[in-house]
């Protein structure tokens, strides 16, 4: 451990710290903690769990399996965080693979769905909810593929900025029949209403390239950040698509969550093969104002969403078994 802080000294902020080497502030994971609507009804993969403004927690559900293709069930729930049972659950037949999930300052939810139902008639589209259920925005050309302004290939996630700005990344691999050096890998802008602003990224592993773009966040100081996940990397960018930073210290990003100077990075997929150097699956925490790791939560099973509950304790949204939510009690 002596050895690890004082090679972190000596390369500064930015260098990685193994996971054995800081402390978890969290217990050990608790899978399968909530429970979605329905008689008997058990949770399907998920990869999104968000907070909304007054500290609401939704979290998705592909319908008790792994797609909403055909099924009526409602994959958009509201839970309560005392008992884990869902309170409500909206968007009924929108959606065929809902993966990215972002709650703006109205409450208002928005959802990126990157599949395609089988009669090409949904999919593909960022929706924007009210928190009722009501259809308020789409964003694409519903079960399209396409890389122009108006279609999205494989939306992974979404998040808005303060002034309605709206930002989404594409490039969810892998899709059937088409190699991942052919695949859109961009991050999308656009104006509130909608209208395309501008785009940066490509396939590749530069300051402006990406590999499976998958999940994206906003701190306070309104940069954008984007998990870059088969880079191994977090880059960070103006809202103009200005390169700033490259982390490397927060694991494999699947997912975010920022709270003040807080940057909570769930890391599902490292492994020796895919990540070498020791790198580990689970939550990686620490310091935006100096790029630092301070903290890491192991967990085997962890999933692509992570977020803090208003009761201080972390929850992740996991998309393989054990398919559900998971509770990290807080120490």
């Amino acid at each position: 451990m002596k050895f690890a802080l004082a090679l972190a000294a000596l390369l500064g902020s930015t260098a990685v710290v193994m996971a054995q080497d800081i402390p978890a502030p969290f217990g050990k994971p608790e899978n399968q903690w909530a429970t979605p609507p329905g008689e008997g009804a058990k949770w399907g993969s998920t990869a999104g769990i968000e907070r909304g403004p007054k500290g609401e927690i939704w979290a998705i559900d592909r319908c008790g399996a792994n797609s909403c293709d055909g099924s009526d069930r409602a994959p958009i729930v509201m839970l309560d965080m005392k008992t884990g049972k869902a309170i409500k659950a909206i968007g009924a037949g929108l959606f065929v693979f809902p993966h990215g999930l972002h709650v703006d300052r109205s409450g208002n939810i928005w959802v990126t769905d990157g599949g395609v139902s089988k009669d090409g008639t949904k999919g593909l589209q960022v929706i924007k909810l009210s928190p009722g259920g009501d259809v308020l925005l789409r964003i694409g050309t519903a079960g399209q593929r396409g890389n122009d302004e108006t279609h999205l290939q494989s939306p992974s996630d979404v998040i808005t900025a303060p002034n309605g700005d709206i930002f989404v990344t594409d490039g969810h691999a892998p899709i059937a029949g088409i190699v991942p050096a052919e695949l859109n890998m961009r991050v999308m802008k656009f104006a509130r209403d909608g209208k395309f602003i501008k785009q940066w990224g490509k396939a590749g592993a530069g300051r402006e390239d990406f590999n499976n773009p998958h999940a994206l966040a906003l701190d306070g100081r309104g940069r954008l950040y984007v998990a870059d996940r088969v880079n191994n990397r977090t880059m960070i960018y103006s809202q103009d698509g200005k390169f700033i930073a490259e982390w490397k210290q927060f694991g494999r990003p699947s997912g975010f969550y920022i709270t003040g100077d807080r940057l909570y990075a769930i890391d599902a997929d490292s492994a020796e093969a895919n990540h070498p150097g020791g790198w580990k699956k689970g939550v990686w925490i620490g310091s935006i104002r100096e790029a630092k790791a301070e903290a890491f939560v192991p967990d085997d099973t962890a999933g692509e969403g992570v977020v803090i509950a208003p009761d201080g304790n972390m929850y992740g949204a996991v998309n393989v078994v054990p398919r559900g939510i998971t509770r990290y009690l807080k120490k």
